[in-house]
């Protein structure tokens, strides 16, 4: 398969994708989410889930999936709200039931496939995952850069690569932290009530503002 003719304008790419990941959002509250209750490994399957949805993401940009919802705001105003409300919902469960950190099982297959499951639907449900991939995504696919399949390959690992990079730091990270909580029951309560809310606020601002874009 021919290569890409260009490769210039990825460098400004990874600069967008980047500006938009470490943008503190509800991907990034629940890999610190997952990573403070579960630990590391918790932590890397939420991180694997929130870049199988960004792959999903891409795919979804290739085949103009976004231009169908871009063409139909009632479809995309509907899944903004789904999102959001879901993401909410999320951080209510962990606001009203933040307990310390020693009672909560671990090591459960069950557990483990639904931190994956959650934060895969996390990422694919991220009103801004569908604004990045409507305003910005389309304008690096271009007939004069190479074969359009070879792009699309390119602008995803760049995506899952800064995903990794990112939130992996978040999750090695929080496991310091984790370890240091351990000894802080009151402090376990205080940080899950903490996040719980950074979540229910991150719902409410990424579905408010992916409501006034679309």
């Amino acid at each position: 398969m021919t290569g890409l003719a260009d490769t210039s304008h990825l460098w400004l790419f990874f600069l967008l994708v980047f500006g938009v990941i470490v943008m503190p959002g509800m991907d990034m509250a629940y890999v610190m989410a997952s990573s403070l209750v579960g630990g590391r490994k918790a932590g890397f399957l939420a991180v694997a889930g929130i870049v199988a949805g960004g792959m999903l993401h891409v795919l979804m940009g290739v085949l103009g999936v976004g231009l169908l919802l871009k063409n139909f705001p009632q479809a995309f105003n509907v899944l903004l709200l789904a999102g959001s409300a879901y993401i909410a919902w999320i951080g209510l469960s962990l606001f009203r039931g933040a307990t310390a950190l020693d009672e909560i099982t671990e090591g459960s297959p069950k557990t483990l496939k639904a931190t994956f499951t959650q934060a895969f639907a996390t990422c694919l449900l991220n009103p801004k995952a569908y604004v990045f991939m409507l305003a910005i995504f389309p304008q690096f696919i271009r007939r004069e850069y190479g074969p359009i399949a070879m792009q699309a390959l390119a602008l995803g690992s760049i995506i899952s690569l800064t995903q990794i990079a990112v939130y992996g730091s978040i999750v090695l990270g929080a496991a310091i932290i984790r370890a240091w909580l351990r000894t802080n029951k009151a402090g376990q309560v205080l940080l899950g009530k903490t996040i719980g809310m950074m979540l229910i606020l991150a719902a409410m601002w990424t579905g408010w503002q992916g409501w006034q874009l679309s």
